[in-house]
């Protein structure tokens, strides 16, 4: 009996007819299209003209059924207003899609929706999750009874565990802060981000652990949500009630927003009359209308160990959460003398 199948008016072949038609075991075929599997270039270039030839594809679903690997990470990104975050998902996106995975993407507007996906991402019986978003403890626990391992991608993990990839704030803000304070600045604005947010939130924290260290307070703070225009409206508010020298924003984003208000309503000179610091280096920070003093995030390496972290995690369950840490780059820019 013929195994081809017929799909929507097209015929289908099947691994035994790729077997067939290029002379091989079935089970050579299989490696063929099994991620990470050694094949030699010749058997893998016969197999893939005989597969386009009997119009064979391999079901992702019926071979996860077999394996028990649905071959799916799950990548929860929450602030989407954060310009970072597309070139960390693009950066997610491909080191995953080298190893064979690919990625189930959530979205969240703030972090606190977490709890609304958790629910789907057991549903879809994923390899693994890299979440982007705040989670507390007995949601990370959760994680542990469901069987998912679990990286978190800039947020901290809580008593080991979650494996987690975060840039550290404390030192990038020391950089930021000490070269205003060293360029004469003493009288600073704050826009922090999101309450919920644990980057942003940590970032400000730094900051003004680093003032209260030199024996000053912020003269004014507003919060923000990562947006241009809550950078817009803090700065706002903050000029129309405070005569300040220097401002410093948790994200670029809103470090630019700080920018536009200065420069084009409030008719001050940056950085003569305020400087202005972000965090993150996004890249219209680096555009030449704004070129951001700033500190850029390594998102090359902290997406690369995080695709490391989930993929050991993956392999080995038992193996100990790991925190890894990773210092910004400071970015001389024209909107801040840095001593």
């Amino acid at each position: 009996m013929n195994p081809s199948r017929h799909h929507g008016g097209r015929q289908c072949g099947t691994s035994y007819d790729v077997a067939r038609e290029a002379g091989v075991s079935q089970s050579t075929v299989s490696r063929v299209f099994r991620p990470g599997t050694s094949v030699a270039p010749a058997t893998r270039a016969r197999v893939m003209a005989a597969a386009a030839r009997v119009g064979y594809r391999p079901n992702a679903i019926a071979a996860s059924l077999i394996t028990r690997r649905s071959n799916l990470v799950a990548v929860v990104i929450s602030n989407l207003t954060n310009l970072h975050y597309p070139e960390v998902l693009a950066e997610l996106t491909r080191r995953l899609s080298a190893e064979g995975l690919r990625v189930l993407l959530f979205t969240l507007s703030t972090e606190s929706e977490i709890d609304a996906v958790l629910d789907q991402i057991w549903r879809y019986r994923v390899d693994g999750a890299i979440v982007a978003a705040r989670l507390s403890a007995k949601q990370q626990a959760a994680f542990v009874h469901e069987g998912v391992p679990l990286v978190l991608y800039n947020r901290p993990g809580h008593d080991g565990i979650a494996s987690s990839v975060c840039c550290e704030a404390a030192s990038g803000e020391q950089l930021l802060i000490d070269g205003l304070l060293c360029a004469g600045r003493r009288r600073f604005g704050l826009i922090a981000g999101p309450a919920d947010s644990a980057v942003g939130e940590a970032r400000i924290a730094a900051a003004r652990a680093r003032l209260e260290a030199a024996g000053l307070l912020p003269v004014a703070e507003e919060r923000g949500d990562f947006s241009h225009a809550s950078g817009l409206a803090a700065t706002r508010a903050i000029i129309a009630a405070h005569r300040l020298d220097a401002i410093v924003a948790a994200n670029d984003v809103m470090a630019l927003g700080a920018l536009d208000v200065l420069r084009h309503e409030a008719g001050l000179a940056v950085p003569a009359d305020v400087a202005v610091v972000g965090f993150d280096g996004v890249a219209p920070a680096a555009w030449p209308a704004y070129r951001l003093t700033t500190v850029r995030q390594p998102v090359e390496a902290m997406t690369d160990a995080a695709v490391r972290l989930l993929l050991t995690r993956i392999a080995e369950p038992g193996r100990p959460a790991e925190q890894l840490l990773f210092a910004g780059a400071l970015v001389p820019g024209a909107t801040a003398p840095l001593g």
